[in-house]
């Protein structure tokens, strides 16, 4: 291992000097006001290549010799196309705009999306950034470089369940939107990117933002919020697919296909994916398949855009994870769990066998079935020189189940009659159940835009949504050994949730002097949530929760001078409980409390992408973010999960979340770059009071105390190392840490994710044969230093055999050294 990274690091160093093509960069600007485009699509020779950053700077990497074209497009502008001759040597190429182009859909997308003028903390992620790390995996593992970013795996392997949190806040208080419509499960707030696999090959341009943000809608952002487009229009004709193979039985097959513009007013964009895996975990095997399709019209200032997407999973269930004795090889403590949990002698020979990668289920049909379907009718449409709207109507439509055998199951918990045999009265049987869930998501978005071209120190969006959400939960059992008065599919459980979720918000950014300029945000958002019925455990879940919320925000941003910015801005997030706060709790039982959120967020941003401060042909990044988030009635999680997986929470009175986010990116000819991440925090409760149980199982309260907040890293790390040590040859190291993490909010290093460092190792090369555009090879080697680590876990207490209370752990173990290999073809 020594040998390859010492060779890796030879390679990087090759003298640049010798190869005969060279970068293109520069800005692109209004042609009329001078102001920069961010945002602006780059192609070379058809193929997008670069996007503009927030001061409308771009680089194109490598410009082969000879000449090539170059096509700039951005919303609302006539697209340029100029010609370039690659060369040894950087170029660059000052573009300006004219207005009047056709609409790209973005208005609705944007109208959400933070700038250097909300003077928030963002980071922006372009089609390249997600392609150069699409392997198959999921989309928060394209995400894991970006600042405060902590990801895990059930399966161990980045495909199937995967999980994302920022700032320590997990994906329930992270706002996601696709093209402005609300991603995130209205009841749970979760977002199940599972549903939507190898969304990322659809995605044109992603924003995440940290903190509070801009307003969005949907689900409140109270960590971050992911703003992610489809919307992207390709006025050439294109084909592509990609192909990966990998490791425990990993395969992932990609064909995308696009018209162009059509008769100057038509386009039709489309992709199919499949992916497979056995996962890293025994019985952790997924099954993924997934469509986008797009259609659309445009004339004028006018675009119609109808966009249907869907993803269909089946994953075998791994979300109990490992008992910690498994991983540690504890004896004493492994024989603890074997007796506590009633294991057969062929179940306690497997988890002694099988150990870090062990699976507590073997029925072989333990999964998980899931389908969700995404409909979606976009109108962009220009008013005039200085106004824009955007809105969307959508469906999404959602069903499935998971499921389960359970053995030796009372005949009354499922709503049937014991059974007499001889003489024999019996109360148990084992049987095989599914849970269901069956869903309608709809409603409408809109925004409409000033952007005045003419003067544009003023910039204003008034915008909202109102979204309705129906679901039903129920369970059947499909078989049982005894089957008493049952019938085929007895149904034994029902309830039904209704949720309404409107919101209506106003944001306006003023340039007051030519350094000094003003951010404004307000939103109302008012929720409905009704649920009636019985859950699994027959416990009347019957719920009526109303919530009206006012959420301010206000900023500034002062120009120290070229490319130097200082930002602040002070913004109030608030959000309801989720589902599993009303119904894991005692019927009747609403107490849990909306939680509210102060976030303080101020920084610097410096940027030289001309090469002025290290040397021609050089650009340089960096940016220091310090927040400060301050809750009341924060939702916290105990550490311990309900039957399905989520984590059970609790309301604390006072909390909060304070460091920061350190980045930085520098790079040479776009011949080697170094870009680096590093968020130091301190996440607390105060006068916390750990509650344990005695063997009786009577709670016994600690004292108060301030203690860190559950699965909340103090440190995060993400490093990239990349070069191009020959002609179309890219190779990149990528360093992620985490430092520990708590289980639950006893601050206890007995229930805790040990502290973790990961190397990865990925290299693309790319060749322009003849008869097709591109085909590129790819490979992937994850945990190169093949390290043994988890990233995810959850605490349980219950009464032991001997009396007194045992504490366990379970873990979520992530793979070993393992590989993706791809090849990818454009024609």
């Amino acid at each position: 291992m020594k040998n390859l990274l010492v060779s890796g690091a030879a390679l990087l160093a090759l003298p640049f000097s010798a190869w005969a093509q060279g970068p293109v960069a520069g800005t692109i600007t209004d042609a009329q006001t001078g102001t920069a485009l961010p945002g602006a699509t780059v192609l070379l020779d058809g193929t997008p290549s670069a996007a503009t950053d927030a001061a409308g700077a771009f680089a194109i990497p490598v410009v082969p010799a000879g000449t090539h074209e170059v096509r700039i497009t951005f919303v609302g502008y006539e697209p340029l196309v100029q010609q370039v001759q690659g060369q040894a040597g950087a170029q660059r190429l000052n573009v300006m705009l004219r207005s009047g182009g056709v609409l790209t859909g973005e208005a609705l997308v944007t109208a959400q999306r933070a700038n250097d003028r909300t003077a928030t903390a963002y980071t922006n992620v372009s089609k390249q950034d997600l392609a150069k790390r699409n392997f198959g995996q999921d989309l928060p593992y394209l995400l894991d470089q970006t600042p405060s970013v902590v990801v895990n795996s059930d399966a161990g392997a980045g495909v199937g369940y995967t999980d994302i949190r920022i700032r320590g806040t997990s994906n329930t208080g992270i706002n996601m939107t696709i093209n402005g419509v609300p991603l995130n499960d209205a009841e749970s707030h979760g977002s199940f990117l599972v549903n939507l696999p190898d969304l990322a090959s659809s995605v044109n341009s992603l924003q995440v933002q940290r903190g509070v943000g801009t307003s969005q809608n949907g689900g409140a952002a109270f960590g971050a919020s992911i703003n992610i487009s489809t919307l992207d229009n390709r006025r050439e004709a294109y084909g592509e697919t990609q192909n990966s193979v990998g490791s425990f039985g990993t395969v992932k097959n990609t064909a995308q296909f696009g018209t162009g513009l059509l008769n100057g007013h038509f386009t039709v964009d489309g992709r199919l994916s499949r992916i497979k895996s056995d996962g890293y975990m025994n019985r952790a095997a997924s099954d993924l398949k997934s469509y986008y399709l797009a259609a659309g019209y445009q004339a004028g200032n006018t675009l119609l855009k109808f966009i249907t997407f869907s993803g269909r999973e089946k994953t075998y269930q791994a979300w109990n994870g490992v008992p910690e004795p498994a991983l540690t090889g504890n004896q004493a403590l492994l024989q603890n769990y074997i007796a506590n949990g009633e294991l057969s002698e062929a179940d306690a020979e497997r988890v002694r066998r099988e150990g870090r990668r062990y699976s507590y289920y073997t029925y072989d049909n333990q999964t998980d079935n899931y389908q969700q379907n995404h409909y979606q009718l976009h109108l962009s449409q220009g008013l005039g020189e200085d106004w824009n709207i955007g809105a969307a109507l959508h469906l999404t439509r959602g069903f499935g189940y998971y499921e389960s055998y359970r053995a030796r199951r009372r005949f009354t918990d499922y709503g049937l009659s014991t059974v007499i045999i001889g003489g024999d009265t019996l109360t148990r049987t084992n049987l095989v159940d599914r849970k269901w869930l069956d869903n309608y998501f709809y409603g409408g978005t809109f925004a409409l835009n000033y952007q005045p071209k003419a003067n544009d120190k003023l910039q204003a969006t008034l915008g909202g949504a109102w979204n309705q959400f129906d679901n039903d939960h129920y369970g059947e059992v499909i078989w049982a050994q005894y089957a008493s008065n049952s019938n085929i599919r007895q149904r034994y459980y029902f309830n039904n949730a209704r949720k309404t979720d409107y919101n209506g918000y106003a944001r306006a950014t003023w340039q007051v002097l030519p350094q000094l300029g003003v951010y404004g945000d307000v939103q109302v958002r008012h929720i409905e949530y009704d649920i009636d019925g019985v859950e699994d455990d027959q416990n009347d879940v019957t719920t009526r929760a109303r919530y009206t919320f006012f959420n301010p925000k206000a900023g500034a941003t002062f120009a120290l001078a070229e490319g130097q910015q200082l930002y602040a801005s002070f913004a109030v997030g608030q959000r309801e409980p989720v589902r599993s706060d009303f119904t894991d709790r005692p019927a009747g039982d609403q107490s849990a409390k909306a939680e509210r959120l102060h976030d303080f967020e101020g920084g610097y941003r410096f940027t030289r992408p001309d090469g002025e401060l290290l040397g021609p042909h050089t650009s340089l990044r960096f940016e220091a973010n310090y927040f400060h988030m301050n809750y009341r009635n924060q939702l916290v999680a105990t550490g311990q999960l309900n039957d399905v997986g989520t984590a059970l929470r609790t309301n604390v009175a006072r909390s909060y979340r304070r460091g920061v986010e350190l980045t930085g990116f520098v790079s040479a000819d776009d011949k080697i770059s170094v870009s680096s991440t590093l968020t130091l925090s301190r996440n607390r409760i105060l006068n916390y009071r750990d509650v344990t149980y005695d063997a009786d199982y009577s709670p016994v309260v600690g004292e108060a105390r301030t203690s860190t907040i559950s699965y909340s890293p103090g440190a995060v790390s993400a490093h990239t190392l990349e070069g191009q040590p020959l002609k179309n040859l890219r190779v990149a190291l990528l360093y992620k840490t985490v430092s520990r993490q708590y289980l639950d909010n006893s601050e206890n290093e007995a229930r805790s994710i040990k502290p973790y460092q990961v190397l990865d190792f990925r290299v693309r090369y790319s060749i322009k044969p003849q008869f097709v555009k591109e085909i590129e090879l790819g490979l992937l080697v994850n945990n190169v230093l093949n390290r043994e680590y988890v990233a995810n876990g959850y605490t349980y207490s219950y009464l032991g055999a001997s009396g007194g209370l045992d504490t366990f752990n379970w873990y979520f173990p992530q793979a070993t050294r393992n590989f993706l290999a791809s090849v990818g073809v454009k024609f």
